[in-house]
């Protein structure tokens, strides 16, 4: 479906040898070079070692987009964003090295290299991204990887050391404070807008955008804001580029291009296995909900799913539907909305079969890819017309364009607009989770805690969407057993401490350790509060009495025993250890 979807450009580069490159990401070939097959690259200062085969792009003398989808090595400071296709999707491995000053300075995730020194042992991936400030060279380092190669592209930044020709450049008082204070724009996306839009692989710069909305009739945009697909850099993309075109009057469409379905064949995918894959959608959730706080976009916006179109049947859709099925209730959990966007031939015409399952949690809104170059949000034979009707539906209704307004063209996919603020919001967005104590739940029982139990239930797959009742009916006790079975639990169908502590603390895996903040560590609480059967605070911050509750589990349940909340400690309190 060609006309219906974006498609993964996986383009080819005219290199001897970059095959080879490709498929040894992550391996220690690529990660230990010989001098043979590698070669030094040099930039104002800073040196580092790169498969010989990548290609050296300065961006000085090209015009180019720089983009993650293939190896390279590109120098100086993007200006051609606009020219990216806009269907890019798709990530590999690549350098990007360019002054540090301006919004560079600011981006959030940057970390400092050790002083005098060229690397950054522990600077964070984030959406396949590592980002570090080479003060004394005065550049910046993206480094960009794929889920397979991150250890092998942090082995190429290991090489990196300081050479002559830079010119130090010190991340001032200002700058630091300005990537760790809270973004001044508070954002809820889309809006209410009828109208036109577009999206583009990255975002336009700031002159890009002011001409247009003074020219084009576009009053929208979409934005990649996180996943591990992002072929594009984005060094527009901040909190404070957010904050003047939301001060302009833009709407902004936030996108996730994360795993995709598992019979794709090519990039990036999903388990196929349904409760992995509702997890990795769960992993999705927090990511998106990460880098969407950090550009001031707030709980009760819609984040939109990039799904691109995949064979429809049997084990693959299941896959698929899981996935959104538990990005849909990590988003919920959270506060914030949740948006598909796929082919209307294919993730489309799946969430349409299942509109009414008991099984996947439904997004609330839809952002459809049917190329007939109608300006509306009708979905014709692809989706009902009472289905996502109130204000729920995005259109990307042509693709692969470009377009010049007021002297500058971009390359979009064109999109038209039907949201609203103001919907109904989650069935569970009201029901408090936080309690001093979790006692047995059973058949007759009734309250808020019932509610609860029903709320993590429906979150966990094993109670259809919906009001929670209040009221432990024969439907709840059939879902507690069906969770009950689906951890390895006796299957009584009382909600007792251990099945508590299992539906609590369903969810992502995140490491937590001291000073960690956030739902995560909310969640850790109620099922530590759970688990050990007296009261943990409940307060999102891992202070010293959470961690001497985390320390008292791992002995309990003779774990190791270091106060650090990992993949051991996550897995016994999951299965109701």
């Amino acid at each position: 479906m060609a006309q219906t979807t974006r498609r993964f450009v996986r383009a080819g580069l005219a290199l001897a040898g970059v095959v080879a490159v490709i498929s040894a990401l992550g391996t220690t070939a690529m990660a230990e070079p010989t001098a043979e097959d590698s070669k030094l690259v040099s930039y104002h200062g800073y040196q580092v070692s790169v498969p010989a085969a990548w290609p050296v792009v300065d961006l000085a003398d090209e015009k180019a987009c720089v983009r993650f989808d293939r190896p390279a090595v590109y120098l100086g400071s993007p200006r051609y964003q606009e020219s990216c296709p806009a269907d890019l999707t798709g990530r590999d491995a690549g350098l990007l090295i360019e002054p540090l000053q301006g919004p560079a300075a600011t981006r959030p995730g940057v970390v400092p290299a050790a002083a005098g020194t060229a690397v950054a042992p522990a600077a964070p991936s984030a959406s396949g991204t590592l980002q570090i400030a080479v003060e004394d060279a005065g550049v910046l380092v993206t480094a960009a990887h794929g889920p397979n190669n991150e250890q092998a592209v942090r082995k190429v930044l290991a090489t990196g050391r300081l050479v002559a020709g830079g010119r130090a450049t010190t991340l001032d008082a200002e700058s630091k404070t300005a990537r760790a204070v809270q973004p001044t724009a508070a954002v809820v996306a889309p809006g209410t807008y009828n109208g036109k839009g577009f999206d583009q692989c990255a975002a336009p710069s700031q002159s890009a955008m002011d001409t247009w909305w003074n020219a084009s009739p576009y009053k929208a945009v979409g934005i990649y804001i996180s996943g591990i697909q992002r072929a594009c850099a984005q060094p527009n993309l901040t909190a404070t580029w957010i904050t003047n075109q939301h001060n302009r009057g833009w709407k902004f469409l936030p996108l996730h291009v994360g795993l995709q379905a598992p019979c794709r064949g090519t990039g990036h995918m999903m388990s196929s296995d349904p409760a992995t894959a509702r997890n990795q959608g769960h992993q999705a959730a927090v990511e998106s909900v990460t880098a969407a706080q950090a550009l001031g976009i707030v709980a009760g916006s819609v984040l939109y799913n990039d799904m691109e179109a995949y064979q429809r049947g049997g084990a693959c859709t299941t896959a698929v539907m899981s996935f959104l099925a538990g990005w849909t209730d990590e988003l919920h959990a959270r506060g914030y909305l949740s948006g598909v966007y796929s082919s209307a031939a294919s993730g489309i015409a799946d969430l349409v079969a299942n509109y009414n399952s008991t099984t996947y949690q439904r997004p609330d809104h839809v952002f459809f890819a049917w190329w007939n170059n109608v300006a509306n949000t009708d979905g014709g034979q692809y989706i009902p017309a009472s289905y996502w009707a109130d204000h729920q539906r995005i259109k990307q209704y042509a693709g692969d364009v470009s377009e010049t307004w007021g002297g500058v063209t971009i390359a979009i996919d064109r999109d038209f607009f039907d949201t609203a603020n103001g919907g109904p919001p989650p069935p569970c967005a009201a029901v408090p989770l936080d309690a001093t104590a979790y006692p047995d739940q059973k058949a007759g029982s009734t309250g808020n805690l019932v509610k609860a139990a029903q709320c993590l239930l429906q979150k966990a797959g094993s109670l259809p969407a919906g009001e929670p009742s209040g009221t432990f009916d024969a439907a709840t006790e059939t879902a507690v057993k069906t969770f009950q079975t689906s951890v390895s639990l006796s299957a009584t169908g009382v909600v007792d401490s251990h099945t508590w502590t299992a539906l609590l603390a369903y969810g992502s895996r995140p490491t937590l350790r001291s000073g960690a903040s956030g739902p995560d560590v909310s969640r850790l609480q109620r099922a530590l509060t759970a688990a050990l059967g007296r009261t943990v605070g409940i307060d999102g911050t891992f202070g010293p009495i959470t961690e001497q509750a985390v320390e008292d589990y791992q002995t309990s349940r003779k774990l190791g025993v270091d106060g650090i909340v990992g993949s051991e400690s996550w897995t016994a309190l999951q299965a109701g250890a």
